[in-house]
């Protein structure tokens, strides 16, 4: 399959989004213990990157799973997949994340866990916190319950024909958000689930569908739709209330919906440069980037505040740096080898 260098990008992007957002928040922290004041970069909406990964996460379950449509075994093979790609480096970072957690509680600012939180934290399945947050253990893990959802929701649809596939996901995400909205409010992890977030995955499907059905747009329209998504992003960027719901999903999920469509559907008719190349391959180790950065973060947090606070500057760059570094690391000799390994074992 083409590599679609395209997509990989935002990929890369959008896990850099995250993580500097997260950074802010411990660079505030340093600035603090030397009693300075700190103003946090308002350029982009940084929370918005988890919306483009959620439209990129539709896209490409659709684009790269198109040839088990129709199948047999097909929803089998496609959930060992997913199981083999997302649990291993998952479940290392939720441990290690437990094991600091348990060993210095004040370090990660959260209370000891029980059991049942524990387990629903290693099996996806959303539950609310000590604190009343509906998060894992490891709260980045909360992204990761919806894709489960989706991935689930996807395999039992690969039992149907082919042609109703992506319409019964389709159907299954956006009726379950819309009986919410008439009905009230869930329970507990129904109300997780039927958030209007979750059709970030269904318009991602979409693109896909366009793109296996021969949609290729000019350049100029491309670009057009860039300078848009752009344009709204710098927009909200400077609001200080947090993005929810309806909110979130017409103001950063509509633009991420214009950078996949625009990444997806260009004819590919020049060779990538060096440093697209460059952020393709953070693309790819892009999972690996968003699990390991709080550690870094945290761990690095620690030196500053004893030896540098109020090095803001330099505690981000040196941070970036090294969670890059670690991310493809990590993905080179762990995630990439477990991955097949576990495939191996699933025969998937």
């Amino acid at each position: 399959m083409t590599p679609l260098y395209g997509i990989q990008v935002l990929r890369a992007l959008a896990a850099l989004m995250v993580v500097f957002h997260h950074i802010q928040a411990d660079a505030a922290i340093i600035a603090a213990r030397a009693g300075e004041s700190f103003t946090a970069s308002r350029l982009l909406p940084w929370p918005a990157g988890v919306d483009l990964f959620f439209v990129i996460s539709g896209f490409i379950i659709v684009h790269s799973s198109t040839g088990l449509f129709g199948q047999p075994d097909s929803a089998r093979l496609f959930l060992a997949r997913r199981v083999a790609r997302v649990f291993p480096l998952y479940w290392v970072a939720t441990t290690l994340f437990l094991i600091a957690l348990l060993a210095t509680p004040g370090l990660l600012n959260s209370a000891a866990p029980g059991a049942a939180q524990i387990a629903a934290s290693y099996l996806f399945w959303p539950m609310a916190n000590a604190a009343g947050d509906i998060q894992p253990i490891f709260s980045l893990g909360w992204t990761l319950n919806y894709e489960m959802l989706f991935y689930s929701l996807f395999a039992v649809a690969l039992l149907l024909p082919a042609r109703a596939v992506i319409p019964a996901v389709t159907l299954l995400l956006a009726g379950f958000v819309a009986i919410r909205e008439l009905a009230g409010p869930f329970p507990l992890p129904f109300d997780f689930w039927a958030q209007p977030i979750v059709l970030e995955f269904v318009a991602g499907m979409g693109i896909a569908l366009l793109r296996g059905r021969g949609l290729r747009l000019p350049g100029p329209l491309r670009w057009l739709m860039v300078a848009l998504a752009l344009g709204v992003l710098l927009a909200i960027a400077g609001e200080t209330r947090p993005q929810t719901g309806w909110s979130a999903l017409f103001l950063q999920g509509v633009p991420a919906i214009l950078l996949v469509t625009a990444a997806a559907c260009g004819r590919n008719q020049t060779a990538p440069s060096a440093l697209v190349r460059g952020f393709a391959w953070l693309g790819d180790a892009s999972y690996a980037l968003y699990l390991v950065h709080p550690f870094v973060m945290r761990g690095l947090r620690e030196v500053f505040l004893r030896l540098a606070p109020g090095a803001t500057l330099t505690f981000t760059l040196i941070a970036l740096a090294i969670a890059v570094s670690s991310a493809f690391l990590i993905y080179e000799r762990f995630e990439r080898p477990a991955t097949r390994l576990l495939r191996k074992a699933l025969r998937a």
